[in-house]
């Protein structure tokens, strides 16, 4: 266990949020990881690695901030940003209803390296089978997804309520199996990680309010800030290595990750 400064440990689980977020690694098990080390662990704790989130899902917003502004605007007058927001929303609900009706329980029982560790293992196989009979797609562009696709993605991101299996992971992969081209199932994950972590961090933050308080409001702004740059980062990277690659490498990292986890348990 490594005994860092608050603001110190704060900066660094920022980090690993910001640039675990959007990669299909699982930013939810690299955290549970990270504070395991760090020894930042308990309810508050927790509570803090959902609230940071935040951060990421603000980097996306920066990112897609003329898409966000032009959904915004038009969204009592155009059809089109109608119908895209109604999707976002039927590809957001099964993994709200899902996670307020079990939330706790996975909490209790699968927020620890073991279950983690083996998510990651089992996430991989399936990446890596996906992407051996992934040829082509039907979808371009995240404005030609029908609400099938959205319910179907919305499923998939059920898995990732299991630490290790990875929300970017869950949504990118069940859009390419939808028929998405890698780009537009990557881009629709950004998408939905905006309703997805306002609803978790705000759900955290008002059940553990108490257990905040004003000393806590700095290392909160650190690991929110640290957290937003470090992801914008990775957004930018991101998009331009799906345009030639597979997600193989991600499957293979998760691998070795989790087998080292075994390894150093046992």
């Amino acid at each position: 266990m490594l005994e860092l400064g608050p603001l110190l440990t704060a900066a660094i689980l920022g980090i690993v949020e910001g640039l675990t977020e959007f990669l299909p690694i699982s930013s939810t098990g690299h955290l549970i990881l990270a504070s395991e080390l760090l020894g930042f662990e308990g309810e508050k704790e927790n509570a803090f690695l959902i609230i940071i989130q935040t951060g990421a899902m603000l980097a996306v917003m920066w990112q897609y901030r003329v898409k966000f502004t032009d959904l915004t605007i038009g969204l009592f007058t155009r059809r089109d940003a109608q119908i895209f927001v109604a999707k976002l929303f039927v590809a957001f609900l099964p993994a709200a209803i899902v996670g307020l009706l079990f939330g706790s329980l996975i909490k209790t029982y699968l927020f620890g390296s073991i279950p983690v560790a083996i998510a990651l293992i089992v996430g991989a196989f399936v990446i890596l089978a996906v992407e051996r009979t992934y040829k082509s797609w039907r979808v371009e562009s995240v404005d030609d997804m029908t609400f099938r696709d959205a319910l179907l993605i919305g499923l998939a991101q059920c898995c990732a309520l299991i630490p290790g299996v990875s929300r970017a992971g869950a949504t990118i992969i069940g859009g390419m199996l939808c028929g998405l081209s890698r780009k537009a199932a990557t881009e629709f994950s950004f998408f939905l990680a905006v309703p997805t972590l306002i609803a978790a961090g705000g759900y955290d933050l008002l059940k553990h309010r108490g257990e905040f308080s004003a000393d806590d409001i700095e290392v909160l702004a650190v690991g929110l800030i640290v957290s937003f740059i470090s992801a914008l980062v990775c957004i930018r990277w991101l998009l331009r290595y799906v345009a030639s690659h597979t997600f193989n490498i991600f499957a293979w990292y998760r691998i070795i990750l989790g087998v080292i986890i075994l390894i150093v348990l046992w």
